[in-house]
């Protein structure tokens, strides 16, 4: 697969086929390509903890039965702006009103709603769960490095035939998913992702966001 295919094809698939493993060398030689991403003086700010089986089972029943019960959470760190404003606000309600509108959920029916949105924490169905972390005395260049390593790990994987899904979701919920983990306190999480086969009859793997073209987003200085 070409890079630029990879790039363009490239989504966040959300149904996995369950049945389908990602063995242990698979994810190794994942991360050691995606290790290969750029840092400032080389000092790879990254760390993945992968989950199967009971501790990947033991995390979709925590953060369920919190985001079932309609606890909210809490981030540790601002991943949206504190204040939405156009046109960021458009973009992130015409994905909402895309994605919800493929699945025929109305947005006012909080009930399916939330019957969706949980699957976040069942891993759509992937067979393996990854959570990466940073250490906390890391700034900002580091976060930045962070983003090169996970784009770099997404498109390896597309390479292989598999395919991932990011996910933010698990963010408010860092203290049960790092206890869980049994990570080191001075530790703090940046984002789960799921890995694995997509399931190709899956009518929520169809959707596709879509892109602003480079001239609403350049500037040309002479």
């Amino acid at each position: 697969m070409r890079v630029s295919e990879a790039i363009v094809g490239r989504q966040s698939i959300r149904a996995f086929l369950s049945d389908r493993p990602v063995t242990d060398d698979q994810i190794k030689a994942l991360l050691n390509i995606a290790g290969r991403a750029p840092s400032g003086s080389n000092i790879q700010p990254w760390h993945a903890y992968i989950v199967r089986h009971e501790r990947k089972q033991r995390i979709t029943d925590a953060c369920s039965a919190r985001y079932l019960d309609g606890d909210e959470g809490e981030y540790e760190y601002h991943y949206y702006p504190r204040q939405w404003r156009q046109p960021y606000i458009g973009r992130r309600r015409q994905t909402g009103f895309g994605l919800y509108g493929l699945l025929g959920i109305e947005r006012q029916d909080a009930e399916a709603v939330k019957s969706y949105r949980v699957q976040n924490y069942q891993f759509f169905g992937a067979p393996v769960g990854l959570f990466f972390t940073i250490d906390r005395d890391m700034e900002q260049g580091s976060w930045v490095d962070y983003g090169m390593f996970l784009q770099s790990f997404m498109l390896a994987a597309r390479e292989m035939g598999l395919e991932t899904c990011a996910q933010a979701a698990f963010c408010p919920y860092h203290d049960t998913v790092m206890s869980i983990l049994e990570a080191p306190a001075e530790q703090m999480l940046v984002c789960g992702m799921s890995l694995g086969y997509a399931d190709p009859e899956a009518l929520i793997n169809t959707y596709r966001t879509e892109r602003l073209d480079a001239a609403e987003f350049m500037t040309v200085l002479d």
